[in-house]
């Protein structure tokens, strides 16, 4: 019987907004004048070289960064070197900019919550199901729930930065296990990537995967988590005539 749950943060209740969406909010606000065809070309060099925390990863990780983008979610200064990095290795017009757009990510401006978030959520506090969000992350993502009116359906918050671990270690899922107060086999971890939430299977933790689209591509697939619990109450338990 489940009794708690787990859900990772972006690509799974939350993602981050589209890479030339990013760019264009920075450009603005800091006054540049960019021309359109230079945007979107800017916007294409920043998601291949995966500058963009939450969106498509670097499809190639320069040697010199390669140690620190490994270890980029076990400290604030090492995820913001990390992505600053990434950034100016996209030929900003700007070097300023990189700066600017990491500073961009940690506003809960940039997230964007999925269609079934919310709901999903209050029908596990409805339940009395206890959440906690369990995530690989060098910056503190409480914001972005309070932002969108979700803060107070969380019991919990694991983020990799602050405990010191990461996923797939077993540790921060253990850790967040023993905070909700359950048992690991009695929790279900809620994420979009099978090494990394997988690790909670380690513990005897049911794990059940989503994948990491667009929000508007994906407006039910954290619903079906719902279904692992079982009928809510007795009466839903009955078949209907």
């Amino acid at each position: 019987m489940i009794k708690g749950v787990m859900f990772d943060f972006s690509g799974t209740l939350f993602r981050a907004e589209p890479t030339e969406t990013w760019l264009r909010a920075v450009i603005t606000e800091a006054g540049y004048d960019l021309r359109e065809d230079e945007l979107t070309a800017c916007a294409a060099r920043l998601e291949e070289a995966g500058a963009l925390p939450g969106g498509p990863p670097p499809r190639h990780v320069p040697e010199y960064l390669a140690e620190l983008w490994k270890e980029r979610d076990l400290s604030a200064e090492r995820h913001r070197a990390a992505y600053t990095e990434l950034a100016r290795e996209a030929a900003l017009p700007c070097p300023d900019l990189a700066d600017a757009l990491y500073d961009r990510t940690l506003t809960p401006a940039a997230w964007l919550p999925y269609p079934d978030t919310e709901s999903t959520l209050r029908e596990l506090r409805r339940r009395e199901i206890p959440v906690a969000v369990v995530s690989n992350i060098g910056w503190d993502l409480r914001p972005v729930f309070r932002h969108h009116g979700v803060d107070d359906l969380i019991e919990q918050y694991l983020l990799s930065f602050e405990q010191g671990a990461k996923k797939p270690d077993p540790t921060i899922f253990q850790t967040a296990c023993a905070l909700l107060g359950v048992a690991p086999d009695e929790v279900v971890m809620v994420g979009d990537n099978h090494t990394a939430d997988g690790g909670a299977a380690t513990l005897g933790c049911i794990v059940h995967l989503v994948e990491h689209l667009p929000v508007d591509q994906r407006p039910a697939a954290l619903t079906a988590v719902l279904d692992l619990l079982g009928p809510s109450t007795p009466e839903d338990a009955l078949p209907q005539i």
